[in-house]
C-alpha cells in the first residue's frame, strides 16, 4: 500500500509545482496575480540566480529524488541502510513551505499589499507531509 501512495505523489508533486499557491497584488485595487512554484523560480532566476537554484533544489529536485530514492528502497533495489538518508531528503522540501509562510505573513503584516494563499500550497504541502509520513511508516515497517 505504501508503495502505491508514493507513487501516486510522482503525479501529485508536478501537479502542485504548477498550481497556483498564492496570489497576491500590491494593492486591493488592481488584479492579484497568481504565484506558482515553478513561476517563482523563473522570477527569481531573472533576479537571483543563486536563490533560484536554491529553491529549485529544495522545491523540485530533493523531493524527487527522496521518492525516487523510497521507491528503490519498497521495489528491493537499494539496501536497507540507505533508508534514513533517504528520509533526510524528504526533510529539505519543508524549506519552502516555510519560506512561503514567511512571505505570506510578512505581506499580510505591513499591509502593503493582498496576499490569499491558493489551493496549490495546500496540495503542495500535502505532497511534503505524506512523503514524510511514508518515509516514517516505511522506516517503522522495517524496524529502523
Amino acid at each position: 500500500m505504501l508503495k502505491y501512495a508514493n507513487l501516486a505523489l510522482f503525479m501529485l508533486y508536478p501537479i502542485a509545482w504548477a498550481a497556483p499557491l498564492m496570489r497576491a497584488g500590491l494593492l486591493p485595487l488592481f488584479g492579484l496575480s497568481e504565484i506558482s512554484v515553478i513561476s517563482g523560480i523563473v522570477t527569481l532566476w531573472h533576479s537571483d540566480v543563486f536563490l533560484a537554484l536554491l529553491v529549485a533544489l529544495f522545491a523540485l529536485v530533493a523531493p524527487m529524488v527522496k521518492l525516487g530514492g523510497l521507491a528503490l528502497f519498497q521495489f528491493g533495489r537499494v539496501p536497507r541502510r540507505a533508508l534514513p538518508l533517504v528520509n533526510a531528503l524528504g526533510k529539505l522540501a519543508m524549506a519552502d513551505i516555510f519560506l512561503v509562510a514567511v512571505y505570506v505573513t510578512l505581506v499580510k503584516g505591513m499591509g502593503i499589499g493582498r496576499i490569499e494563499t491558493g489551493w496549490g500550497l495546500y496540495l503542495f504541502t500535502f505532497c511534503v507531509l505524506a512523503s514524510l509520513a511514508i518515509g516514517l511508516l516505511e522506516s517503522r515497517n522495517r524496524g529502523d
